[in-house]
């Protein structure tokens, strides 16, 4: 039906809107005579819009299509300083600020205003420049974690990975936890596995080894930061959120999951590390994607020289202190193997110390245990003697006897089965 909004302008009446060359084909096709059933025909508009045109004639305004609504240089540049401050990247926040100050626009035309701003701050956020660097000057390190099967279990493991950033010789060790003595421990290892220690190494902002930030600046963990005085190697943090500053370790630690192990399964931990021993030097060997050249070759050719030495008499790496409850069965877990400890100490609290290649458990100041350390899941480590004076050691087995009296036991048979079972409680 025909519009009667009127815009302000006398005699200026508002019909449904054409372009402006049909327009014109109506009022020429009319002076020729064509009727509006035919007008219509031959100009594709429905034959009522032609006839309101044609009754209407030069009172029939010709109306533009009206344009997106966009702000101002002044208001974009208004959106964009709230964006980044008081709105803290949120698009509806920012357009209730602008109606605040007087600017009343719909959302859609706030996110168009926005979106370029936006896509710039992305791509700064992603792009990252690469800084080859000197032989012998910074090793990466991180570590991921994997669900690997070993002994027929799935077992979460972690995997230390260390990069020297300028030949990319990788260093893996597989470890079932991922605390500072296991960061500690992966790093020595990388150190001696390279022969020599690089002027500086680049870590995230893990909390094993980072407690916090001053001025912008890492605050190491107090035994993390001696154990890197006592190797010599100057320790750099990256910003957080910005772990693709260690790209090259970020790559390895991928690279280690998905070609070292894949879908592998192992028979047991130590077949794994050996496994993972094996894969490491068949690395070495690659042609690398960037370098174009074979990481081992380039160690030897330019960085073995560059690297400083190793420390003659380290501190240990490894001297965890954990409070942990005897068992009923006599035993302690830590990090998933189970170590044995004397009965008389069943339900009592005990502390156990976790070295590189021991573990001893205390009560009371004194040595009660002492174990070869252990690195298989799930694995029971057994001192015969802490369950010496039990009536039925755990791992004995008692065969009954083969023969029974046709019509019951005598007494002797009751006898013989007390003395196999180890005597009476």
């Amino acid at each position: 039906m025909e519009c009667d909004m009127r815009d302000g302008v006398p005699g200026m009446v508002r019909v449904p809107v054409l372009d402006d060359e049909i327009v014109r084909q109506i009022r020429a096709l009319d002076i020729l005579g064509w009727g509006a059933k035919r007008i219509a025909w031959a100009t594709g508009a429905h034959r009522d819009t032609v006839r309101r045109y044609l009754r209407l004639g030069a009172r029939a305004e010709v109306q533009e299509r009206p344009g997106a609504r966009r702000l101002s240089d002044d208001q974009r540049k208004l959106a964009g300083e709230l964006l980044a401050s008081t709105a803290e990247g949120n698009g509806v926040v920012v357009r209730q600020l602008l109606a605040e100050q007087g600017v009343d626009v719909s959302l859609r035309t706030v996110q168009r205003a926005l979106m370029p701003l936006r896509e710039d701050a992305r791509a700064k956020a992603l792009a990252t420049v690469r800084f080859e660097t000197a032989p012998g000057h910074q090793m990466q390190i991180d570590f991921g974690e994997k669900q690997v099967v070993i002994a027929g279990e799935s077992v979460k493991v972690y995997l230390f990975v260390a990069v020297l950033a300028y030949s990319r010789r990788l260093f893996v060790r597989a470890s079932l936890s991922q605390r500072q003595d296991d960061w500690r421990e992966g790093v020595a290892a990388a150190f001696r596995h390279f022969g020599g220690v690089p002027q500086r190494l680049l870590i995230d902002n893990a909390g094993a080894m980072v407690i916090g930030r001053e001025d912008d600046h890492a605050v190491l963990h107090p035994a993390f930061a001696a154990f890197c005085k006592d190797w010599g190697v100057a320790v750099t943090a990256c910003r957080p959120y910005r772990a693709r500053t260690k790209g090259k370790t970020e790559r390895g630690v991928g690279y280690v999951k998905h070609n070292g192990l894949a879908g592998r399964a192992f028979a047991s931990f130590a077949e794994l590390e050996a496994h993972l021993a094996q894969w490491t030097v068949e690395a070495d060997q690659r042609i690398h994607g960037t370098t174009h050249e074979r990481p081992i070759h380039r160690f030897e050719r330019d960085e073995r020289a560059a690297l400083g030495p190793l420390p003659a008499r380290p501190l240990p790496v490894r001297e965890r202190r954990v409070g942990r409850k005897v068992a009923a069965d006599c035993f302690v877990d830590v990090d998933r193997v189970r170590y044995s400890v004397p009965h008389r100490l069943v339900r009592r609290s005990v502390e156990v110390l976790v070295g590189e290649t021991e573990v001893r458990i205390y009560h009371g100041g004194e040595v009660v245990a002492v174990h070869a350390r252990c690195r298989e899941p799930f694995r029971r480590i057994v001192d015969p003697t802490h369950l010496d004076g039990l009536w039925r050691r755990p791992e004995a087995v008692v065969e009954p006897p083969a023969v029974l009296a046709p019509h019951g036991r005598s007494l002797e048979d009751y006898g013989a089965i007390v003395d196999a079972l180890g005597g009476a409680p």
